[in-house]
């Protein structure tokens, strides 16, 4: 298995905080999704490379295996089986795979590693000569049969943009992961960052294993109308100064289309109203939506005539 520098390829450093992993995953998947490169063949190379790094480093405890053991930290838990058995007695000649005159045992072909790297054989342990070859990077044999461990395939980590509107509504999309589409139905409601997880879309099992899964994390993009907060919409609206003081109706947008809002007389600049049921729908319950909470800014006219200019004098001095 070569090598591949996980860090080296989301352009982080080792010392980076899981923050900066989450940043630089979301900055190239955007730039190489096949999606968005259609005509660029190396780009769903590049993509495919970027969830693998971003699978390991951003789970604490992969990416502190990797750091580890490099490319063989899949394997850390049965190298560290091996070195309790091995501390306790069970391999006299094994020393923590620091390469070397290799290790032996009693002579009865039960496991072996030669001083020139040839040759590696055993029996007696599932899979154990597999995870020799897979470490050592040699071509393994067995004595005798015995069964082999199936390994879990690798998780693939997938983003999907959507609009605000595109989110509050349940629709189906389709992902192209690995060469492959995906065809998914989004509920509406989710949420920005929102993560769920299809069982089994992720890569082949090795040896028999089940295939890993597929997580994908919704982003939504800004909207230019409304501002979300949990299940509520939040808008401004303008209002002319004769509406605010003498009251009357304002068109407003909702995800809906217009609908009317009365503006009571003597509105002040800032007043908040609320719409029940006009904000963004709840995730999973059908029928249940947020509430729109439109903000009353009240526009002065800039340009007065001289009549004008003479009532609001005469409002001035009643007052």
């Amino acid at each position: 298995m070569a090598y591949i520098d996980y860090y080296k390829v989301l352009g982080v450093d080792k010392t980076a905080s899981q923050d900066d992993i989450k940043k630089a995953f979301r900055k190239l998947a955007r730039k190489y999704h096949p999606d968005l490169n259609p005509d660029a063949p190396s780009a769903k190379e590049k993509f495919q490379a970027i969830n693998e790094a971003n699978e390991v480093l951003s789970d604490p405890e992969k990416r502190k295996k990797y750091d580890e053991y490099g490319e063989h930290w899949k394997h850390a838990d049965e190298f560290e089986a091996q070195k309790k058995a091995q501390q306790a007695g069970g391999f006299g000649g094994f020393g923590g795979f620091s390469g070397g005159q290799g290790f032996h045992t009693d002579g009865n072909g039960t496991y072996w590693y030669s001083s020139d790297g040839q040759e590696f054989t055993g029996h007696g342990a599932d899979g154990f000569s597999d995870f020799f070859e897979e470490l050592f990077g040699h071509r393994a044999r067995t004595r005798s049969a015995g069964s082999r461990g199936g390994f879990r395939g690798q998780d693939y980590q997938s983003e999907l943009h959507l609009t605000l509107r595109d989110a509050a509504q349940t629709h189906k999309e389709v992902l192209n992961v690995n060469g492959k589409q995906v065809r998914i139905t989004i509920p509406a409601g989710v949420s920005n960052g929102q993560v769920i997880k299809l069982k089994g879309y992720g890569a082949a099992g090795v040896n028999g294993g089940p295939a890993g899964d597929l997580y994908i994390t919704f982003v939504i993009e800004d909207d230019p109308v409304f501002r979300r907060l949990g299940d509520d919409l939040y808008e401004e609206v303008s209002i002319d100064l004769y509406t605010a003081l003498l009251g009357g109706e304002q068109l407003v947008n909702t995800l809906d289309g217009q609908v009317k809002l009365k503006v009571k007389p003597g509105t002040q600049p800032g007043t908040k109203v609320r719409l029940k049921g006009k904000g963004f729908p709840v995730y999973k319950q059908e029928g249940l939506a947020g509430d729109l909470i439109v903000t009353c800014q009240v526009h002065l006219p800039e340009h007065l005539t001289d009549q004008q200019k003479d009532l609001l004098q005469q409002m001035r001095s009643m007052n």
